[in-house]
């Protein structure tokens, strides 16, 4: 191309999107805001073709340069999106991600993370193609160590409370190092969801709001529970097959919007 932009190509792309994490907090009390994501194949972005358009989203100063950080003509294209702004969900991550691949870019997923957080401030990496196998500084698009498989889980989930987008400046985050390099360790099911409820009550009691979670997981047998810890999504955890029938019912009469059903780590 005579400008030395990639053409504006459109291709059809899925971007998945997460669900909350599985911790977030400072790595020591000065330390970077990091976290593990939580997969969520049931919910995305696809493109080309939606009611969803970047210029909603973002504005055009900021698009015009995540266009050019990456080479691509910035002919955005309308996106299909599962999730609501501001849930946890990564939607404004997704959006951004599958626009630009839907564009026709292909360069690395590292790359792209940089482009995203120029104009996000804080992004998470749906841009890898396992993130929940990251430790990752979501305000500096920095991979802070490599983790070991999420072993399969079901989670039931849904949205508690009004949406709550991420603000970039905010590091009001509880300490997470212990929790954070035992989840670097490895485990099964039942120690992972462990360290993931010990970070969600710690950030409860930092950051509220306060939720039913604990009391719902215990009620239901869950191994543990998750939470967005800048967002609305909250999940409870459970081994593959061992949901209880009356679990979505309980989630609803609990308060909790948008019920949904997954199974997430070990490939799913």
């Amino acid at each position: 191309m005579r400008d030395g932009r990639m053409s504006s190509l459109r291709r059809a792309v899925r971007v998945p999107g997460h669900f909350g994490e599985w911790m977030q907090g400072r790595l020591g009390r000065e330390g970077p805001v990091a976290l593990v994501t939580l997969c969520c194949p049931a919910l995305g972005v696809r493109g080309p073709g939606g009611p969803v358009r970047l210029a909603d989203l973002f504005p055009e100063t900021q698009l015009a340069g995540f266009a050019a950080a990456l080479g691509i003509a910035g002919d955005w294209p309308g996106l299909a999106c599962d999730m609501p702004l501001g849930a946890g969900a990564g939607a404004s991550t997704a959006c951004l991600v599958a626009a630009a691949r839907a564009c026709g870019f292909d360069g690395t997923a590292g790359r792209l993370a940089r482009a995203c957080l120029a104009v996000e401030g804080a992004t998470d990496p749906l841009m890898y193609p396992a993130p929940d196998r990251l430790l990752w500084a979501s305000r500096e698009a920095r991979i802070m160590a490599d983790l070991p498989t999420v072993p399969r889980a079901e989670i039931l989930g849904g949205y508690w409370g009004a949406p709550q987008r991420t603000d970039p400046a905010d590091e009001d985050f509880p300490d997470i190092a212990d929790l954070a390099a035992a989840w670097r360790g490895g485990g099964d099911l039942a120690l992972l969801s462990d360290l993931a409820s010990e970070a969600a009550r710690r950030a409860d009691a930092l950051r509220g709001p306060g939720d039913p979670m604990a009391d719902l997981a215990r009620d239901l047998g869950a191994l543990g529970h998750t939470r967005a810890y800048t967002g609305a999504a909250r999940t409870l955890v459970f081994a593959p097959g061992t949901v209880p029938e009356r679990a979505e019912a309980a989630l609803r009469e609990a308060g909790l919007t948008g019920i949904l059903r997954f199974v997430t780590g070990d490939g799913a």
